[in-house]
């Protein structure tokens, strides 16, 4: 029977590890479920950001440096996430 191999994963900085550990820590619940979908949608968008906002040849924006609403709506909404969590 041949033997196949599972490509190697990247070593993990100290920063995913911290965030994977925190992430095991938090117990079974609905909350813990709505993270994980949100973790999951955040990373997504962060990895291949496709705006509604077209450019000059009809292409998706696909750059989070512009400062079109899109974008600059979900910075906000990822800013006031990261404040609210920081008053709790």
């Amino acid at each position: 029977m041949p033997v196949t191999s599972r490509p190697e994963a990247p070593a993990l900085s100290q920063e995913e590890w911290r965030l994977v550990r925190s992430l095991r820590e938090v117990p079974p619940s609905p909350l813990r479920d709505r993270l994980y979908d949100l973790l999951e949608g955040l990373v997504s968008f962060a990895a291949n950001p496709r705006c509604l906002e077209l450019q000059a040849d009809g292409a998706p924006c696909d750059n989070v440096h512009m400062s079109c609403d899109c974008c600059q709506k979900t910075l906000d909404l990822v800013d006031k996430l990261r404040a609210r969590v920081r008053e709790a």
